[in-house]
């Protein structure tokens, strides 16, 4: 029996078998195969990726390094991109977030997202700062998603920042926007700017703390929100 496979019979069943289809068009010498490779879709600002990838070129070329050889060709582009994703909170409105799911509702006991990963850029040295954030709030007749507290930190975690100030801003977001009866925000982060320069130690945490309403005015209700957090509950 003789099998006759002609090209476009090799093209259909490329997702079946990708390694079986690369090898063949090896052989075949099939260079319209680009056609049928992965192209990535990602949504950047053009013009703001062109100026910023002129700027890190020359960055790599002012630390002593050679933009055009292989490994670094792409990644002024790369950078600049990866950039735009970092800050994107710039462009992200956390007071919008939190309204885009409000819903009327007769709780007023405490509502904790916790263990919401953090990262964010140090503002001084331009190195990531990295760790975990811990919300509260009581409600006084809304509530809003679980999931727009978490998207409220990453709004504003997402740009240059210092860690204290970003733990305000998530208190004021909340309160300004939902009213409640009290917010409350913890952030542990590490920073890579006292760990891989500078004083260097690799062990050290920072945490800062932000509350109002009931959690500024009850020593009670904030310790309950403080054993709360240190607690494996699932």
């Amino acid at each position: 029996m003789h099998l006759i496979f002609s090209r476009r019979h090799i093209l259909r069943h490329s997702l079946q078998n990708r390694w079986i289809l690369e090898r063949t068009l090896y052989i075949m010498d099939i260079e319209e195969f680009d056609n049928y490779s992965y192209h990535r879709n990602d949504d950047y600002n053009n013009a703001q990726t062109s100026a910023l990838t002129d700027l890190y070129r020359q960055i790599i070329t002012n630390l002593g390094e050679d933009p055009n050889r292989e490994g670094l060709k792409k990644s002024p582009e790369r950078i600049a991109k990866a950039m735009q994703f970092l800050t994107q909170g710039y462009y992200q409105d956390p007071k919008a977030i939190l309204e885009s799911a409000m819903f009327k509702e007769q709780y007023s006991q405490m509502v904790i997202v916790k263990d919401i990963e953090v990262f964010s850029f140090c503002e001084h040295h331009m190195l990531p700062f990295f760790g975990k954030a811990h919300v509260a709030y009581i409600p006084n007749g809304y509530i809003t998603g679980l999931s727009k507290i978490a998207r409220v930190v990453d709004a504003y975690s997402r740009r240059l920042q210092v860690q204290e100030r970003l733990t305000n801003q998530i208190k004021d977001c909340i309160q300004q926007t939902l009213h409640p009866l009290g917010v409350a925000v913890v952030i542990e982060a590490q920073h890579m700017c006292m760990m891989m320069r500078g004083v260097e130690k690799q062990e050290s945490c920072t945490t800062t703390s932000a509350f109002t309403g009931l959690f500024m005015k009850s020593n009670a209700t904030r310790a309950e929100f403080i054993n709360l957090i240190g607690k494996k509950l699932h």
